[in-house]
């Protein structure tokens, strides 16, 4: 190794347990060679743990195989896959993972594997609200897509009526907001709201849970992700619930994946989806409600000029086209996690613009950036007789405001929104476009 390279290893290894993603690469064997400190954080393991041991050994992988080692099959890169599975200790781990083969003069000799922890953010959902200490009721949730207002809505009714209910979807969605919302539209009100957070398979956490009641008094309690815990757990738990004397508190439960297809594979208690099923309410993906993006933005830079007192109000439209455009599968705390990622590094900057996007990010939606820089899109294409300044941006205005209007079908107070300005100023550009 050269002299130079001699120099920087310090560097590299500083740069590895500092970056905010978990990186894991194996050689072609399976073996790891490289563990940053973020990816102990996930996993729960050491370096001492993993090392010289195959994959295999130290994790089970729950019907689907493990992305590092289809990757070293493959020879080819897989981006944006979430993976659930679990470590020799027994911990259910989720991550957003980025996979790449390594290469050395043409030969395959390993991979490498970014993972961003999903698991971990299951709990901070919507964060900016608990930041600044605010209930999350109902009146808080941003919900402008029709299944979120029909969530909302169904979960107003079981709050009226009391009623267990099951909230069903991926993780990240929303489900406990939704949980919480129920709570603080009880009337007359429960004491306190308690997450049991059942992620792992730690027998103490009922345990726990019955010590803290007697405390608790008349609470809401809600069990998270009942489905990861075992079906021995599933059993205790259901025994609480139908315990007559923890009549005063409410039940509340979420699973990520259709309740009946969970049960038919072993992973669900029969008995205990009944209990909770007295309301199902589904919360989708956000890939399919894109339109609560927007808003969802929007309150959390609203919330970071309050805090900061920042300058910053949103996102350019490239960025925003992007944001609409990737699928998001670790949903809305995907999103919050990325804008926490961007919003520590602003200064002055009113926009965020692709080059403040993290690069783990850039890596993902590249092939979604590519397609809006198509030539066709451009005003002025390179075998075109050159216009004066003046009539060059002319002419972007107008297809730059008659591709927004397309984009929300002549909605003339959607798209002065879209562009920051007001009904009047867009109106008065459209006229003149006409002259």
């Amino acid at each position: 190794m050269e002299a130079k390279e001699m120099k920087l290893l310090p560097f590299y290894r500083f740069a590895s347990d500092h970056v905010s993603v978990g990186i894991h690469a194996i050689d072609h064997n399976g073996r790891t060679i490289l563990y940053n400190e973020k990816m102990k954080n996930i996993e729960g393991l050491d370096l001492k743990d993993v090392a010289d041991r195959s994959l295999l050994e130290l994790f089970q992988f729950d019907q689907q195989e493990s992305t590092l080692l289809k990757v070293l099959q493959s020879g080819e890169h897989v981006l944006n896959v979430k993976q659930t599975y679990w470590n020799r200790n027994g911990h259910e781990i989720t991550t957003i993972n980025d996979t790449y083969p390594v290469y050395e003069e043409g030969v395959l000799i390993g991979a490498v594997e970014l993972a961003r922890d999903v698991t971990t953010l299951e709990r901070l959902v919507y964060q900016p609200l608990r930041r600044y200490g605010e209930p999350i009721t109902f009146s808080v949730i941003t919900a402008v897509s029709e299944s979120m207002k029909q969530v909302i809505s169904t979960a107003k009714k079981a709050a009226t009526a009391r009623l267990s209910v099951l909230l069903v979807g991926e993780a990240g969605t929303g489900k406990d907001l939704v949980a919480e919302g129920i709570h603080y539209a009880l009337s007359p009100p429960l004491l306190h709201f308690y997450t049991l957070y059942c992620h792992n398979s730690d027998p103490t956490i009922l345990n726990k849970l019955l010590e803290d009641l007697p405390i608790l008094e008349a609470s809401t309690i809600f069990c998270e992700r009942i489905d990861l815990l075992t079906l021995g757990m599933q059993q205790q738990l259901l025994e609480m619930v139908n315990d007559p004397a923890l009549g005063d508190h409410l039940f509340l439960a979420s699973v990520g994946a259709d309740p009946v297809n969970l049960i038919a594979s072993g992973e669900l208690l029969k008995e205990l989806y009944y209990f909770f099923a007295a309301m199902t309410i589904v919360v989708t993906p956000l890939r399919e409600r894109r339109e609560d993006i927007d808003p969802f933005v929007h309150d959390y830079f609203a919330r970071h000029r309050v805090r900061f007192g920042s300058s910053i109000t949103g996102l350019t439209e490239e960025v925003r086209e992007i944001f609409h455009s990737y699928d998001w599968p670790g949903n809305l705390k995907e999103v919050e996690i990325l804008l926490d990622e961007i919003s520590s590094m602003l200064t002055i900057e009113v926009l965020v613009t692709f080059e403040m996007l993290p690069l783990h990010f850039k890596l993902k939606v590249q092939e979604i950036r590519e397609p809006l820089k198509r030539p066709e899109d451009f005003v002025v294409q390179t075998d075109r007789e050159l216009l004066p300044l003046d009539e060059y941006l002319r002419e972007a205005e107008m297809y730059y405001l008659q591709k927004v209007m397309g984009r929300f079908d002549g909605n003339i107070t959607k798209a002065a929104g879209a562009l920051g300005m007001s009904r009047q100023n867009l109106q008065y550009r459209l006229r003149k476009m006409k002259k």
